[in-house]
């Protein structure tokens, strides 16, 4: 009874979701592609007789965490095909250029009992895998009345987000409980999704340490630093609105070494125009990525990443990377990939999305964290200060990366475990560990 009324009033908010959908569309037209999958529709091109292991990432971030897990699930079940499915256009572009035709690119439909049972009954998986936090009542009750294993990889969750999910308990515990196995990042994330009533949880690590930088992008950053010559880079990786105003703030207050080259990739590609305004607004000399030809930024004060697929050329660029989403309450954008290729991160205090992993980073000497943007500055330069300093935090982030990795091979070890108790995929063989 309580689901269904979920569904009804989810049905009556359908006019605001397509309402929701225009607006993101004004700003980022590519939201009005692909319009029918968000309630189910594909159209008769995707149907195959080839069995299908399923694998939903909502974004940019969980699908490049998803990446080195498709790849095994590739080795493991090579006569598979693989569905990764997303829920934003950034995502889905992100899936295209690291995976390309390796997978089946699609969005999930919004959870619709009727528009999940269409996506089940068109892709019909073998079974399917959730990154991180990706709960939806009916989705989980349409597997399990269909017979698919559903499982949560990589799963996180908060003390706040734990709190949120209680308080709607009695529709976020049956979809929590229906999970096959949940497959979490740490021991606090397991006790709290155990507590929403999650089965079976095992903790095998994060999933994001196993984020091996692509070479091109790798050499591509060498190429930019080689051009741009001694000058120091600054980065501000992924930032979020808002956060780009409080970091050249709080860089106006500190004196930068001289000639830095301060680079901005904001989050989110809609916002590279109001970006760009707002560094000319303040009589910066700003050069944008899609003007630069990768050589001498001349006179430039500002460059603007305001390209898609180069993260990890401008993490190699960097003398320090200070990470997005860490200085407004976002939780923080991903500083491990920074960390892989010896980038010493900064941090501001707001790191629940990676809570672990910050902890440890700044542990392990790889990342400083600020209480507020101010310290953050000063911290980012004093390190590009000290090149003794910013070496011995190089070298840390090489070893924090590397030395957490591992989370894959555990995920798909108890997958194919728990598989072959079950019902595996037919015609495959479950991968050795």
């Amino acid at each position: 009874m309580i689901r269904a009324l979920y569904s009804v009033l989810l049905w009556l908010m359908t006019p605001l979701v397509m309402l929701y959908l225009w607006r993101r569309s004004l700003k980022q037209p590519d939201y009005r592609k692909h319009w029918n999958e968000r309630w189910g529709f594909y159209g008769k091109r995707t149907r195959s007789d080839q069995r299908t292991i399923w694998l939903h990432a909502v974004s940019v971030g969980e699908v490049r965490a998803a990446a080195p897990l498709i790849k095994s699930l590739k080795d493991a079940w090579p006569d598979h095909r693989i569905l990764l499915t997303c829920m934003t256009p950034t995502g889905r572009a992100t899936a295209q250029e690291l995976l390309g035709d390796a997978v089946m690119i699609a969005y999930l439909p919004y959870d619709y009992a009727g528009a999940t049972r269409r996506f089940i009954r068109q892709f019909k998986p073998v079974f399917g895998l959730l990154m991180e936090t990706e709960i939806w009542p009916n989705l989980v009750a349409v597997c399990r009345a269909r017979g698919v294993p559903l499982f949560l990889v990589n799963a996180r969750l908060s003390a706040k987000s734990a709190a949120g999910y209680q308080r709607w308990h009695w529709l976020a515990n049956p979809a929590f409980a229906g999970l096959t196995t949940t497959f979490a990042q740490s021991d606090a994330d397991a006790a709290r999704i155990a507590a929403l009533g999650a089965q079976s949880v095992l903790v095998t690590g994060n999933v994001k340490f196993d984020f091996d930088p692509p070479t091109a992008k790798v050499s591509l950053g060498k190429e930019w630093r080689n051009a741009l010559g001694p000058r120091p880079v600054l980065l501000f990786a992924s930032s979020r609105e808002g956060e780009e105003t409080l970091l050249l703030d709080a860089l106006s207050h500190n004196t930068l070494p001289a000639d830095t080259l301060l680079v901005i990739v904001p989050r989110h590609p809609q916002r590279f125009d109001e970006v760009a305004a707002l560094i000319s607004a303040r009589g910066m000399r700003c050069l944008r990525r899609s003007e630069w030809n990768g050589q001498d930024a001349g006179d430039a004060q500002v460059l603007l990443g305001d390209s898609m697929g180069e993260l990890t050329a401008w993490y190699t660029l960097a003398d320090v990377a200070i990470i997005g989403g860490s200085l407004l309450p976002f939780g923080s954008q991903n500083l491990i990939e920074s960390c892989a290729v010896g980038t010493p991160v900064v941090m501001g205090p707001s790191t629940f999305n990676f809570a672990e992993a910050a902890r440890m980073a700044v542990e392990a000497g790889a990342a400083l964290q600020g209480a507020d943007t101010a310290q953050v500055a000063q911290l980012a330069i004093g390190l590009l200060q000290n090149d003794a300093a910013r070496h011995t935090a190089s070298v840390a982030a090489l070893h924090f990366a590397s030395a957490h990795r591992g989370a894959t091979e555990r995920v798909l070890s108890e997958l194919a475990q728990q598989l072959a108790r079950t019902a595996p995929p037919t015609g495959s063989t479950p991968p050795a560990h």
